[in-house]
C-alpha cells in the first residue's frame, strides 16, 4: 500500500495547479496540461525497462531506488525557472515512477498464492488512491498559501519519508525474480502476441484515459464561471479519491468470487454513471459524479492489474511494465485529447468522449478476456 501511495503521490499532483500555472507562465490550457502529459508519457516509455531490470536484480532494489530518485526529481522541480524547466523535471519524475508502480504489481504476484492476489492487488491500488489524493490536496493547499514552488517542496519531503519507510519495511522478495532467459525483444514479442495480454493492455489504456480526462478538465470546469472555485478548493476536490480507498479493497474479493469480466463491467458501469452525473450544473452533483467515476476506475484498475499478473506466466515484471506503458499512454491521451473536444463542445463533449471509451472497455473485456478465474490456474512449465 505504501508503494502504491509513493507511485501516485507526484504523478498527477499538478492537476489542481493548472489554472494557477496558466497565470504564472502566461500559458494556454494545452501548455500547462503538458505537466501531466509529459510525466505520463515518460512512465509509458520507461515501464518495460523497469520491469526487465526488476526481473534481473530484484523487486525491492528497484522499488526503493526509484522512490529515492523521485525524491530528488521532485525537489529539483521546485527550482524550475520556466514552464519548460518544470515540464523537464516532470519527465524525470515519470521516468522513475514505473520502478515503483509496475514492479509492486509483479512483487505481489511473486509473493502471494495465485488464488489470493486479488485482495493484495486491491490493497496496493488503495494505496495509489490515497497517494493520488494526498499529492493533489497537498499541492492545492500549499500553493494557495505559499505558491507552486512550495507545493513541490512539500511533495519532496513526503517522497523522502516514504522512500525511507519502504527501505525499512518492505520485505525483500522471497520468491525472487523468474526471468525466462529469453532476450528482452523476444520476451516482449511473446507478451504482445498473447491475446489476453493484448486486450488487457488496451483496457488499461482506456481505464486511465477515463480518470485523467475527467479530473483534468473538471478543474477547468470548476475554476471557471459559474463555479469559480479556488486552487485550494480544486485540490480538496480530490478528496473523492478516498471513496476509492474504501471500495477498492472489497474489489479483491469480488474479483476472486465473481471473476474479472463481471467485476470490470460492474466497475465501468458505476464509472459511466458518475461521468454522466457531472453534466448536472451543480457543484454537488459534479462532486458526487466524480466520486462515482473515480471509485469505478479504481476497481477497474485493480481488476485489470490482477488479470495481467495472472495471464503472464513468465517475465512477469516485463509484462506488468508493458501494461504500465499502455496504462500511462492512456493517461497521456486523457490529458491532451479531450482538449480538442473541450474547445469545440465544452464539458458535455468531453463527457461524451469519456463515455465512449468506457463502453469500448467493457466490449474488449467480454470479447477477449478468457476464463474469469484464470488467477487460480497453475503456472505452465518454463518455455510453454
Amino acid at each position: 500500500m505504501l508503494a502504491g501511495f509513493t507511485a501516485f503521490l507526484d504523478l498527477y499532483a499538478t492537476q489542481p495547479l493548472l489554472p494557477m500555472l496558466m497565470d504564472v507562465f502566461d500559458a494556454s490550457q494545452f501548455d500547462v496540461s503538458l505537466t501531466v502529459t509529459a510525466s505520463t508519457l515518460a512512465v509509458a516509455a520507461a515501464a518495460p525497462g523497469a520491469g526487465r531490470l526488476a526481473d534481473r536484480i530484484g523487486r525491492k532494489r528497484v522499488i526503493v531506488g526509484s522512490a529515492v530518485a523521485l525524491t530528488i526529481a521532485t525537489a529539483l522541480a521546485a527550482a524550475s525557472r520556466s514552464l519548460g524547466d518544470l515540464i523537464f523535471w516532470r519527465v524525470v519524475q515519470g521516468l522513475f515512477t514505473p520502478g515503483v508502480f509496475a514492479i509492486t504489481v509483479a512483487y505481489i504476484h511473486d509473493e502471494w498464492p495465485a488464488g489470493r492476489t486479488g485482495p493484495a492487488t486491491a490493497a496496493y491500488v488503495s494505496g495509489t488512491v490515497v497517494g493520488g489524493f494526498v499529492g493533489r490536496a497537498t499541492t492545492g493547499a500549499v500553493a494557495d498559501l505559499f505558491g507552486w514552488r512550495a507545493a513541490f517542496g512539500a511533495l519532496a519531503l513526503l517522497n523522502l519519508l516514504t522512500a525511507g519507510a519502504l527501505a525499512l519495511w518492505l520485505p525483500r522478495e522471497r520468491a525472487g525474480a523468474e526471468p525466462s532467459g529469453r532476450p528482452a525483444v523476444s520476451a516482449v514479442t511473446v507478451h504482445l502476441r498473447n491475446p489476453q495480454l493484448q486486450s488487457t493492455f488496451a483496457i488499461g489504456l482506456c481505464v486511465l484515459f477515463t480518470l485523467v480526462a475527467m479530473f483534468t478538465y473538471a478543474t477547468f470546469l470548476l475554476h471557471g464561471p459559474p463555479f469559480n472555485l479556488s486552487t485550494s478548493a480544486l485540490g480538496w476536490l480530490f478528496v473523492v479519491y478516498l471513496i476509492g480507498a474504501v471500495v477498492t479493497p472489497l474489489a479483491g474479493r469480488w474479483i476472486d468470487h465473481y471473476g474479472h469480466r463481471r467485476s470490470l463491467a460492474t466497475a465501468v458501469g458505476v464509472s459511466m454513471f458518475g461521468a454522466l452525473l457531472t453534466l448536472w450544473p451543480s457543484v454537488a452533483a459534479i462532486v458526487v459524479g466524480l466520486a462515482g467515476c473515480a471509485a469505478g476506475v479504481f476497481v477497474a484498475q485493480a481488476t485489470a492489474s490482477s488479470y495481467v499478473g495472472a495471464a503472464a506466466h513468465r517475465d512477469r515484471g516485463l509484462a506488468v511494465g508493458l501494461y504500465a506503458s499502455f496504462y500511462y499512454i492512456g493517461g497521456s491521451l486523457g490529458a491532451a485529447l479531450p482538449g480538442l473536444f473541450w474547445t469545440r463542445g465544452g464539458w458535455p463533449a468531453t463527457v461524451a468522449l469519456v463515455v465512449s471509451v468506457q463502453i469500448l472497455t467493457v466490449i474488449m473485456a467480454f470479447s477477449f478476456w478468457g476464463d474469469a478465474r484464470i488467477a487460480e490456474a497453475p503456472l505452465p512449465e518454463a518455455g510453454v
